[in-house]
């Protein structure tokens, strides 16, 4: 899950990369919530809610070397070593305060919306692999979804993480579709997908209506990778 976070984040730095450089088409913050509920960026960027991603691709914490298998144009595979920035550390310490971690992404969006009125709603994704510890988080999404910018309210999108092997169910738009209470809280919690995200999910063969939410159950790593991409694509950078 750390390596898809960072990857996504290398991405999003990619889809605003110009001739001129990085442009600051976005603001980035993950906060990760467990013991504590704080800013998990790492290296330069510790400590702060949020970054403009110029600062996210100049100050990556390290930087790795994996190694990815490509084709190599003959109808096989080589092996190449890439490069893979790291921003965020896995931690695993404590509950799951959930409730805490919408709150403090609330407190942290209600002061941006004032800043850029005008600016697409922020997106918020929370993943989880478990139950809130903390209460109900209902009150909390709603207070998170509850703000706006003249272009809509905050889409906050919802990823459960499962180490099962039973099947996702990806961007459902009924909660009969999902097997327990919990599962239909946090479709309840999700928002609706916006038009534009709804196109990109049926290109990727996907079935979506208009009801259908930002919450994938069950996840393995490639419907998180799928769902976050989906999220997280622009509709128009210039």
């Amino acid at each position: 899950m750390a390596d898809i976070i960072n990857r996504l984040l290398q991405n999003l730095c990619l889809k605003c990369a110009k001739d001129d450089g990085i442009r600051h088409y976005y603001d980035v913050g993950v906060i990760g919530y467990g013991a504590t509920v704080a800013s998990s960026f790492g290296g330069a960027l510790a400590g702060k809610d949020l970054v403009s991603i110029t600062d996210v691709a100049d100050s990556p914490a390290r930087v790795l070397d994996r190694i990815k298998k490509v084709e190599d144009g003959a109808g096989g595979l080589v092996e190449q070593t890439v490069k893979l920035p790291v921003w965020f550390e896995p931690i695993a310490n404590g509950g799951t305060p959930m409730c805490e971690a919408l709150n403090r992404a609330r407190s942290i969006i209600s002061q941006w919306v004032t800043q850029h009125p005008s600016s697409f709603p922020p997106i918020v994704i929370n993943i989880t692999d478990g139950e809130a510890t903390d209460g109900d988080p209902s009150a909390a999404a709603s207070g998170l979804i509850g703000l706006s910018t003249s272009d809509g309210n905050v889409l906050l999108f919802n990823v459960h993480i499962s180490g099962t092997n039973q099947s996702a169910i990806e961007f459902p738009d009924s909660e009969g579709e999902l097997p327990d209470d919990y599962a239909k809280l946090l479709f309840r919690m999700s928002s609706e997908l916006p038009e534009y995200m709804r196109n990109m999910a049926q290109q990727e063969s996907l079935r979506v209506s208009e009801r259908t939410r930002g919450f994938v159950f069950q996840a393995d790593m490639t419907a998180v990778i799928r769902f976050l991409d989906i999220g997280t694509r622009p509709s128009n950078l210039r």
